[in-house]
């Protein structure tokens, strides 16, 4: 439907022309992925497909189940053949990945979570602030490296530059995560930018890379609580994001000593806490 001429409009104001075309969208994908620990369901979130071994690797690092590749025995994408289990509906397969950890290594209660969770939540469902407020054997303190503000003014149109799905479909958040030189390590997408970051760090602890020492986290849109957690616990020294920090995200970053940046946009960007590790 179209119409190209002058609308009919009040009196005292101007016509507009207006122009309604039929046409195809592309949108970002968004399926429900559980994670399933030893036999037993963890967790549920809303996720962009891809990468999902990374996801749940990085989610059990991040809920401080396991600290290092080899408390992870195994993990797999159940397809309702190969995994063996035989109670899985078809909405399922491919959207379930099993976890099986070493031996010794188990799930706190308070890791647990028995619901789904959206794609813009990270700590729901917790039971307490000692639940979520999880600091690292080795504090951040202790990672003098140094990072220049140009540095970090470049980085998001790296990371925009690095965002394939983004820009086809728009609705994507970005994690990535560069050297202090400037250089991408990695970029994940997803609808969550909790998930974003899970899959970061879900590829750095299945390559054996973590912890993340001398590395800048950067994230599109806001940096809340559960993302600064998320770098404190894998041993990354800076995050630093487009949009504002919460509240309570600073006072974690804070005290786990990690610099926390915002509202990073071309030179312009605000240092809420650790601004020792710039060179200002």
């Amino acid at each position: 439907m179209s119409q190209d001429g002058p609308t009919d409009g009040p009196a005292d104001g101007p016509t507009v022309a207006v122009r309604a075309d039929a046409r195809a969208d592309l949108l970002a994908a968004e399926e429900p992925l559980g994670i399933r620990v030893d036999g037993t369901a963890l967790t549920m979130t809303m996720r962009t497909p891809g990468d999902d071994v990374e996801l749940a690797a990085g989610f059990l690092v991040s809920e401080a189940v396991i600290r290092s590749r080899e408390e992870i025995a195994e993990i797999k994408l159940c397809d309702g053949v190969t995994c063996g289990h035989g109670d899985h509906s078809e909405a399922e397969l491919g959207n379930l990945a099993d976890v099986r950890l070493a031996p010794g290594v188990a799930v706190t209660p308070g890791a647990r979570r028995n619901f789904m969770t959206t794609s813009a939540c990270g700590v729901c469902g917790k039971t307490s602030i000692e639940d979520i407020c999880v600091l690292p054997a080795s504090p951040l303190s202790t990672d003098q490296t140094r990072f220049t503000p140009a540095l970090l003014a470049s980085l998001p149109d790296r990371l925009r530059d690095a965002q394939k799905v983004f820009s086809s479909t728009g609705g994507l958040h970005a994690a990535g995560l560069f050297d202090a030189a400037g250089s991408l390590l990695a970029v994940r997408e997803d609808v969550g930018r909790h998930n974003a970051v899970d899959k970061i760090v879900g590829w750095a602890l299945l390559n054996d890379k973590l912890p993340l020492s001398g590395c800048a986290l950067l994230v599109s849109g806001r940096a809340s609580f559960e993302l600064v957690q998320k770098a404190v616990l894998a041993g990354i020294p800076l995050l630093a994001a487009v949009s504002a920090p919460s509240s309570l995200a600073a006072d974690l970053a804070a005290e786990a000593g990690l610099t926390l940046v915002g509202f990073l946009r071309g030179p312009s960007m605000n240092v809420y806490t650790g601004a020792e590790r710039l060179s200002l």
